[in-house]
Parts: C-alpha cells; sequence; structure tokens
C-alpha cells in the first residue's frame, strides 16, 4: 500500500528497531509533518491476559488531567430530581422512554456517551441490540450508571476516559491532541500508564504489558519502552 507524502516524511523521523522513551516519542510526534486537522495522538498497549476470561478483563476510566481536546456530548436517561439534576450539571440531552424511539427509529446518535440512573436501565436495556455494537451502554464499571449524575457527567466533561480490552488483548485509547505539545500529552500518557498497572487483574500471570506504541491518527507508529 502506498502512503502519502506526509506520512514518508513523518516515517523518516522514526527508528523502527528502537523503542523510544515516552517523553522522546511524544517530541518526535510534535515534529512530524501536520495535516490540515488537529490529529489525536493514540495509544495502543498489548497486554498478557485473556480478555475470553471474565477474572482477567482490564476495564475502567481515567480523568486526564489535560483532557483529550474533543468536548464529549453526553446524553442521560433520569426522571423527575434526577433529570433536573443533569440539565444543571450541563448535559446535552435529558430524557426518559421518550428517547427509546427515537433512538430505535430515526437512528439518533448526536452524543458521545451515556449516562444512566439505575431506575433507567430496564428502558435502556431495550436499546441494547443498537447502543451495545457502537459501545454506548452505561456500565457500573465506567461511571455511567450512578444516582450522583452530576459527578458523572462533570468528570465526562473535563476528560474522563474509558479504558478497555479488545478481543485481541489490546486497549486502544486516544489520549489528546497533537497540538497540546509533548509535555501535556506525557502527563495524560502517565495517568492511563498508572490506571492500566493497577487495573491488573489478580489471575494475570506472566508479564502484564507486552508491548505499548504511539501514533497520530494518520502517522507511523512508535514503540514504547515501558518496563
Amino acid at each position: 500500500m502506498s502512503r502519502g507524502k506526509r506520512y514518508q516524511e513523518a516515517s523518516k523521523l522514526v527508528d523502527r528497531t528502537k523503542s523510544y522513551e515516552a517523553k522522546e516519542a511524544l517530541e518526535i510526534i510534535e515534529k512530524m509533518p501536520k495535516t490540515k486537522f488537529d490529529e489525536t495522538v493514540e495509544l495502543h498497549v498489548k497486554l498478557g491476559v485473556d480478555s475470553k476470561h471474565a477474572d482477567q478483563q482490564v476495564r475502567g476510566t481515567v480523568v486526564l488531567p489535560h483532557g483529550t481536546g474533543k468536548t464529549k456530548k453526553v446524553l442521560v436517561f433520569a426522571k423527575g430530581d434526577k433529570a433536573k439534576e443533569a440539565e444543571e450539571a450541563g448535559a446535552d440531552y435529558v430524557g426518559a422512554e421518550d428517547l427509546v424511539p427515537k433512538i430505535e427509529k430515526e437512528n439518533w446518535f448526536d452524543y458521545d456517551v451515556i449516562v444512566a440512573t439505575p431506575d433507567m436501565m430496564g428502558v435502556i436495556g431495550r436499546l441494547g441490540k443498537v447502543l451495545g455494537p457502537k459501545g454506548l451502554m452505561p456500565n457500573p464499571k465506567s461511571g455511567t450508571v450512578t444516582m450522583d449524575v452530576t459527578k458523572a457527567i462533570s468528570e465526562i466533561k473535563a476528560g474522563k476516559v474509558e479504558y478497555r480490552l479488545d478481543k485481541t488483548n489490546i486497549i486502544h485509547l486516544g489520549f489528546g491532541k497533537v497540538s497540546f505539545g509533548a509535555d501535556k500529552l506525557y502527563e495524560n500518557y502517565e495517568k492511563i500508564i498508572e490506571a492500566i498497572l493497577k487495573a491488573k487483574p489478580a489471575a494475570a500471570k506472566g508479564q502484564y504489558i507486552k508491548s505499548v506504541s504511539i501514533s497520530t491518527s494518520m502517522g507511523p507508529g512508535l514503540f514504547i519502552n515501558q518496563k
């Protein structure tokens, strides 16, 4: 597959045989030729666990010190006082059963995260087939099924991200924009790695972190020396 001129120029800055210190890798990314848009910087962490086993799942959330560079739209399923609280906390959309046909029949997905109070999970369960494949189902583990809707909304707006294993035991995560610069990106990176290390399952044996790489959404990857 032939790569564009910008990708080829960026690749010249990367030594494929080398593992970089995270800060050094981010400084290289900062020097790469820029695209017309502000690229997301992505993290890819391969873990020595087997996601097929429930006791080896790795999933959680972390609030990034500098956010992700993207303001997330939040939809809250709640009623009564909790609906009012969600509106006051800055939710972009608030509703209950009335939203089900809008999502099912109108294909409405103008939001990034769904928060729900526990009493609304019966309603949301009806949307499982639609929301599940898009990764939008609220979950207590990610803090999106909660009575404290104010806290959930404020953390999401502040830059809370969810990390979870895919079927190949890799965590893929955007953790900022190229425009943040190496220092802020490094602080975000450190926060995520710390969270992943803390989330190590007791059942995990052998080497936990197998490999770490970072890249921009359109650029070459750099392997990171993660001890």
